[in-house]
């Protein structure tokens, strides 16, 4: 572990451009890591934070096969998105570029070559499958089959997403083209390959010197060593990605996790070309600290194989650390972007206008640091409106406007301090430390609560103070005990910038606070000048009433539906009857004069049924379909000469022919035109 950095690179993984960003995306490391940059800034580190798309691989040329159009025109439309959103919900990166960029393609053809003259690679011709009917190699994701481990019929050939087993083609069971859906056949192949198992003691060597590294990342990296490492391509057989920098290479693209982390240097050159700085200082320099922010999913690609090429070519720094997270969950399931079971951030942004530091809130209240977690609606609003609007909210706005009514909207003076109020002003200058500490062990959520308890502590504060009380008897004891409120508002709004920038610059302007405070400011009780005139007050945070995160909730329940409906196929046919075995049925229409509900039966409904031969009593299980009320008048189809039949307690006298929707909904099946009862179905 790197003791006092002069300087930090620190990277957020690069997410393929081939749709938008969900909040598992964000809680997984893009809010983690905008928390812990916006931390070292104000501590005046010198930081540069990348981040950017991942334009290349099977997943953008399968979206743009999905929708008809070129892989450019995919990675064109959500390059654009993502950056968007990102800069909304304020991720403050230094850059956010792509790896379609020309200096990419450059940077990674210029990484090959060098190891490829070095004779890092080995070339060898290897059996891999080929789809005869679509004409190509098949990347790992253009294979789908059965997870030999747990049985998930649609296991990728490098993956199964259900259990998270890192596979290889060969091992799925009954594997099918992605492409064709034929069963593809093996053929012969020539790739470059980067000798892992003979680089493991130097891998070994530097996964063991960071013990310190988080368990869940640790831990993964000894079991993929304990197996033993094994060679791994680092070109692929595809006609889209970087090309391979050699003249026998035609048809041949780097493998995708050998171009998309050098796009971390790719983009941290093209930043330092924009600022006129020296790239290589974030890359080349000992005395810098690299941190890369994934999901776990990413942990042996960045653990393993980028510091296996690094390693390799020799002139580069490697990770520090790899604080990934684990995954966060919807309501009760997995986040699924093919289910469209997911929380969009582009959609947020638009739908609860300038709430993006609630979500900022929740998702790092709620991280997935250590397990799996949970976002839920109901949990949001219950956040937002006990903690935010309840604590934090609450201390601020009483605080402002007690000033504002008793001291004229200016920074009162102080007196003399009472030994509560040095115990107070004691206690607010260890938080800074504390929750500096928590962000720089990447425990995130632990910082935030202690960023909350600073909001408590001032909440307590007034409490048990009651200057609305004491300044009827004691004015100026009143004005002390505001200013020491003001002074705790003014170190929260340096303390949560990294958490909620955008309530930070409201409550920036509420004090009147034009200096530009940083955390080594932070616990004092001194930041605010007396006299100072505090700006306009108003509510930093709003309260989410329900049919807000109704509306959400039921957005979600719809998007389930219609994957249901999308996914539901039609039943196969019965097996063939004779025309004697349908002259037997006598079908009829008849009119409902009366329906009831059959007691102690939630399913079943009575209904007297004119027939044109003096009425019938039929019961049919349509109670959860249909009101009594709403049937009654209606004509309906109906088997006349079923044998009777009794049930709770009533006969049942023939059958109501019904039609069943894909959603599982049932309909009357009626004539078009009315038609006299009795009338017969032929």
């Amino acid at each position: 572990m790197l003791e006092n950095p002069q300087r930090y690179t620190v990277t957020a993984a690069l997410i393929y451009a081939n749709g938008p960003i969900h909040i598992g995306h964000i809680a997984g490391c893009y809010l983690p890591a905008d928390i812990y940059v916006r931390y070292l800034r104000s501590t005046g580190k010198d930081v540069a934070f990348i981040s950017g798309t991942d334009e290349h691989g099977v997943p953008i040329t399968i979206k743009a096969k999905k929708e008809g159009i070129t892989p450019q025109e995919v990675v064109d439309k959500y390059y654009v998105q993502i950056k968007q959103a990102f800069s909304d919900f304020g991720i403050s990166f230094d850059i956010y570029s792509r790896t379609s960029n020309q200096i990419h393609h450059e940077t990674s053809q210029e990484f090959f070559t060098k190891l490829y003259e070095k004779g890092d690679f080995d070339e060898e011709v290897t059996e891999q499958y080929y789809d005869e009917v679509a004409g190509q190699f098949l990347a790992d994701r253009y294979i789908v089959g059965t997870c030999p481990v747990c049985g998930n019929p649609n296991a990728y050939g490098d993956q199964c997403e259900r259990c998270g087993t890192a596979l290889s083609p060969t091992e799925l069971i009954e594997p099918h083209s992605m492409l064709s859906g034929s069963k593809p056949v093996m053929r012969s192949t020539k790739n470059w390959f980067l000798p892992l198992d003979r680089m493991q003691p130097t891998i070994e060597k530097y996964v063991n010197s960071h013990t310190e590294w988080k368990t869940n990342v640790f831990g993964q990296c000894q079991s993929w060593l304990k197996e033993g490492l094994r060679p791994r391509a680092m070109t692929r057989d595809l006609d889209w990605g970087i090309k391979v920098p050699l003249p026998d290479a035609d048809g041949k693209v780097l493998y995708v996790w050998f171009d998309a982390p050098i796009g971390y240097i790719s983009m941290t050159k093209e930043w330092a070309a924009e600022q006129g700085r020296d790239w290589e200082l974030y890359w080349r320099n000992e005395q810098t600290k690299l941190v890369h922010f994934i999901g776990k999913d990413n942990i042996v690609f960045h653990c393993i194989i980028f510091p296996a090429m690094l390693m390799a070519e020799g002139s580069y720094i490697l990770a520090d650390n790899v604080p990934a997270n684990e995954f966060m969950n919807l309501e009760g399931d997995k986040i699924s972007t093919s289910r469209n079971w997911a929380v969009w951030l582009h959609e947020y942004l638009e739908e609860l206008p300038g709430k993006q530091d609630v979500l900022r809130y929740v998702l790092a209240a709620n991280a997935p640091e250590t397990k799996d977690s949970e976002f839920t609606w109901k949990d949001f609003q219950t956040r937002n409106n006990a903690e935010l609007v309840g604590i934090f909210g609450n201390f601020v706005n009483r605080a402002v406007v007690l000033t504002q009514k008793f001291c004229d909207g200016k920074v009162p003076s102080t007196g003399e301090l009472t030994d509560y109020d040095k115990q107070v002003i004691d206690e607010l200058a260890q938080f800074p430390d504390r929750i500096g500490q928590s962000i720089e062990n990447y425990k995130f959520r632990e910082a935030l609560g202690l960023l909350m308890d600073l909001a408590r502590l001032g909440n307590k504060y007034l409490a048990e103070t009651e200057p609305w009380k004491v300044v009827k008897t004691d004015p100026l004891r009143a004005n002390t005990i505001l200013n020491i409120a003001l002074q705790i508002s003014a170190n929260l709004s340096i303390v949560c910038e990294p958490f909620l920038p955008f309530t930070s610059e409201k409550l920036r302007s509420q004090l009147g606070i034009t200096e530009h405070f940083n955390w080594t400011n932070a616990g004092r009780a001194d930041l605010l000048v007396e006299g100072t005139l505090l700006g306009k007050g108003a509510l930093l945070f709003a309260k989410i009433e329900d049919d807000e995160i109704n509306t959400q909730i039921q957005k979600l329940l719809n998007a389930k539906r219609m994957n249901e409906l999308e996914t539901k196929t039609v039943p196969e046919l019965r097996s063939e009857i004779t025309y004697d075995d349908f002259a037997k049925m006598d079908i009829r229409i008849g009119t409902i004069t009366e329906a009831e509900r059959v007691p102690k039966s939630d399913k079943l409904l009575k209904l007297k049924v004119d027939d044109g031969l003096g009425g019938r009593q039929i019961l049919s299980g349509i109670a959860k379909h249909f009101a009594p009320e709403e049937i009654i008048g209606k004509q309906v189809t109906f088997l006349a000469n079923l044998a009777p039949r009794k049930m709770m307690g009533f006969e049942s006298q023939g059958m109501i022919l019904m039609a069943e929707d894909r959603d599982g909904k049932l309909a009357l099946i009626a004539p078009g035109d009315a038609v006299w009862n009795g009338g017969t179905v032929s």
